[in-house]
C-alpha cells in the first residue's frame, strides 16, 4: 500500500477536489479513478464535485475517504470562458476550485474546458504577485529523463514578458519536482541561430540571457523536446499545444503499429513474446495516458488539467500528479522565490 510520511513519521493527509462532471467521458471515469487512487494511497482523501445522485450511483461500493459536494451546473467544452465565468459560478469546476481557495482541499483536478478553468482559476484562486497569466506546464518523457514544457494551451498569444515569466516558473517547478539545482531552460524556436524566431521570442531570449539566476541555454527546435537537450522548454500556448498533440499522436501511432506487428501472425507473436519486457517498457514510456496531468502554473494553489478525453488510467495519473505537487508544496516554493527572480 502506498504511504506518504512527514518528517515525524506519521502519514500526512492530502485532500484533492475533483471536478467530476466536465470531462468528455463523464463522471464514471472520474469515480473509477478516484476509487483506485484512494486504494493505493491511504493518506489521500477525495472530494468529488458534481451531481450527487449520479455520483452516489457510481460509488455504490462506497469509500470512507471519498465524499461528494453537490454542484448544480457543468461547464461545457464548447462554452466561452467569459460566459462560464458570468453564469456558471455553481458549476462543478468553480466549486472544486473554491474548495482549494477555502482550504477544504489542497489541490484540484479537472478534465474540463481549458479556457474556463484558467478564467475561474484566476478569479477564485488568484495569481502569484507579478505573474500576468497562468501557463499549462507538463512533464514529458525524454531520451534520458523528463522535460517540463510550457505553455501548452492556456494562452495562444504571449508577449516576451509572458515567456520570461513562464521560464521563471518552469525553472522553479523543475527544481521543486525533479530536485534539479540548475535546470537547463530553453526557448522553443524555428532554429537555434540567434536571428531566428519572431520578435517576442528574440526579446524573451535577450531578457533570459540577462537573468543570472536562470540557467538559460538558448533556443531549441521541436525535435529537441524528447532528446534531453533541456529540462525546461518555453513557448506560447498555440505552438505548445500543437507540439504536444503532435507528439501524442505520433506516440499513439507507434503503439498501434507495434501492437499490429506483434499480433499479425505467428512469427510476430513469437518475436513479441521474446521481446515482451523491452516492449512493455517502451509502451509505458510512450503511452500518453501514463503521463496525463498538466499543471496550471501561476495560480496560488495546485490545479491540474487533465486531458478532456482521459480514460481511467489517465485520470488516475492526473490525480497522482496533484497529490505529488501538494506534497512537494510546489505553489509555496515557487511563490517564495519569484520575488528574487522577477525583473
Amino acid at each position: 500500500m502506498h504511504r506518504r510520511e512527514s518528517d515525524g513519521g506519521t502519514v500526512k493527509p492530502v485532500t484533492i477536489a475533483i471536478d467530476a462532471m466536465s470531462g468528455d467521458r463523464g463522471a464514471a471515469i472520474v469515480a473509477a479513478a478516484s476509487l483506485q487512487a484512494v486504494r493505493e494511497n491511504e493518506a489521500l482523501s477525495i472530494v468529488l464535485v458534481g451531481i450527487r445522485s449520479e455520483l452516489e450511483a457510481l460509488l455504490r461500493e462506497g469509500h470512507a475517504r471519498i465524499s461528494i459536494v453537490e454542484a448544480a451546473d457543468v461547464v461545457r467544452m464548447n462554452e466561452r470562458p467569459s460566459h462560464a465565468l458570468r453564469h456558471k459560478k455553481n458549476s462543478s469546476m468553480a466549486i472544486a476550485l473554491s474548495l482549494v481557495r477555502d482550504d477544504e482541499a489542497q489541490g484540484c483536478v479537472s478534465a474540463g474546458n481549458t479556457g474556463a478553468l484558467m478564467a475561474f482559476g484566476r478569479s477564485i484562486i488568484r495569481m502569484y504577485p507579478g505573474i500576468e497569466r497562468p501557463a499549462i506546464a507538463k512533464l514529458i518523457p525524454s531520451l534520458r529523463g523528463r522535460c517540463h514544457v510550457l505553455d501548452l494551451g492556456a494562452n495562444v498569444d504571449s508577449t516576451a514578458e509572458n515567456l520570461y515569466q513562464y521560464a521563471l516558473m518552469g525553472s522553479l517547478m523543475a527544481s521543486a519536482i525533479c530536485q534539479q539545482a540548475e535546470p537547463r531552460v530553453a526557448l522553443l524556436n524555428v532554429g537555434e541561430e540567434e536571428i531566428k524566431g519572431n520578435e517576442q521570442v528574440r526579446l524573451a531570449s535577450h531578457m533570459l540571457a540577462q537573468c543570472d539566476t536562470i540557467n538559460y541555454i538558448g533556443y531549441v527546435e521541436g525535435s529537441d523536446l524528447f532528446r534531453d537537450v533541456a529540462d525546461v522548454v518555453v513557448c506560447d500556448g498555440f505552438v505548445g499545444n500543437i507540439a504536444l498533440k503532435t507528439g501524442e499522436g505520433v506516440a499513439g501511432l507507434l503503439i498501434e503499429l507495434m501492437e499490429q506487428a506483434f499480433t499479425r501472425n505467428l512469427y510476430g507473436r513469437l518475436v513479441g513474446l521474446l521481446a515482451r519486457p523491452i516492449i512493455g517498457r517502451l509502451l509505458q514510456l510512450m503511452d500518453p495516458s501514463r503521463h496525463n496531468g498538466a499543471s496550471l502554473l501561476g495560480l496560488q494553489g495546485v490545479v491540474i488539467k487533465s486531458h478532456g478525453n482521459a480514460n481511467e488510467r489517465a485520470m488516475l495519473s492526473a490525480i497522482r500528479q496533484a497529490v505529488r505537487e501538494v506534497e512537494l508544496e510546489v505553489p509555496r516554493r515557487i511563490n517564495e522565490r519569484l520575488d528574487d527572480l522577477m525583473l
